[in-house]
C-alpha cells in the first residue's frame, strides 16, 4: 500500500510513518524543512518539502499522483486562530480537493473528540479550535471520497498499550499516540471501514479486533453506497 501523511513530521505522523513501514507499506509526506526531509529519509519515509498553508490543491494533487490513501493527521493544537483556520480548516478542504484531482479515493482525517476539554475553562481561541474541528468533520462527510474520520480522546505520549476502544461514540479519556497510530494503519488495511466517524479511547480490546468490530455490519456498506452524489462543501470561517 502506498500511503502520503499529511503530518508526517508530527508525533501521531511519524509513529503512523513507522507502523506503515513495518508492515511493508510505502510511507511519503509533506514536511515543512530540508532538515526533516533528511530524518524521514533516513527512516525509509520519501517526503516533499512544502508549506500546507500556501499550497494549492493542484500543488497538493501532483504529490498524491499513485498513492492508494490520504491521511491527514496535521493540526494546530488550538494555537492562533489563523493557523487554525490554515492547518484544521482549509488545508483539510485542500487536501480532499487534491485527492480527488489525483484519483485517490480513500482518506483518513485525525479529528478531536468534541467533548475533549471540556469543563476546563477553554480560551476563545480553543473554543474556535473545535468549532472548526467540527464543520471539518462535516466536510469531510459530504465528501464522495472514501473517508473515514477517527476522533481520539486526550493524546498522551506513554507506551503503547496494544489495547483501545472504539466505535461510534466514546467517553472522553485519554490515549497513547503509539495506541492512535496504530489503530489508524489497521484501519487503511480495513477497507470495510468507510465513511464512519469512529471515536477511539482507552480500552481493553486489542487493537486488531476493536478495528474488526467496528466494520459496518450489513451488507452493501462501504465505498459504493451513500453520498456519491453529495459534494463536499467548502469550509467558510471568520
Amino acid at each position: 500500500m502506498r500511503v502520503f501523511i499529511i503530518g508526517v513530521s508530527g508525533a501521531i505522523g511519524g509513529l503512523l510513518a513507522q507502523e506503515l513501514l513495518d508492515r511493508g507499506d510505502l510511507v511519503s509526506g509533506l514536511v515543512r524543512r530540508e532538515q526533516q526531509r533528511a530524518d524521514l529519509a533516513a527512516r525509509g519515509v520519501e517526503t516533499r518539502v512544502g508549506d500546507l498553508a500556501s499550497l494549492s490543491a493542484d500543488d497538493l494533487a501532483s504529490l498524491l499522483t499513485g498513492m492508494d490513501a490520504v491521511v491527514y493527521t496535521a493540526g494546530s493544537n488550538a494555537g492562533a486562530r489563523d493557523v487554525t483556520v490554515a492547518i484544521d480548516g482549509e488545508g483539510v478542504v485542500t487536501a480532499l480537493d487534491a485527492a480527488s484531482l489525483a484519483g485517490v479515493r480513500r482518506l483518513v482525517l485525525v479529528s478531536v473528540l468534541p467533548e475533549a476539554g471540556r469543563g476546563q475553562n477553554l480560551s476563545a481561541d480553543e473554543e474556535f479550535y473545535f468549532a472548526v474541528k467540527k464543520l471539518v468533520d462535516v466536510t469531510v462527510s459530504m465528501s464522495e471520497l472514501d473517508w473515514v474520520i477517527l476522533r481520539p480522546s486526550l493524546l498522551t505520549d506513554d507506551p503503547a498499550t496494544g489495547t483501545v476502544a472504539l466505535g461510534p461514540a466514546q467517553p472522553h479519556d485519554e490515549i497513547p499516540r503509539a495506541d492512535v497510530a496504530a489503530t489508524l494503519a489497521e484501519i487503511l488495511h480495513e477497507p470495510r471501514i468507510s465513511r464512519q466517524i469512529l471515536e477511539l479511547t482507552q480500552g481493553a480490546t486489542p487493537i486488531a479486533q476493536a478495528v474488526r468490530a467496528a466494520r459496518p455490519a450489513r451488507q452493501g456498506d462501504g465505498p459504493d453506497s451513500g453520498n456519491e452524489d453529495r459534494p463536499h462543501r467548502k469550509v467558510e470561517l471568520a
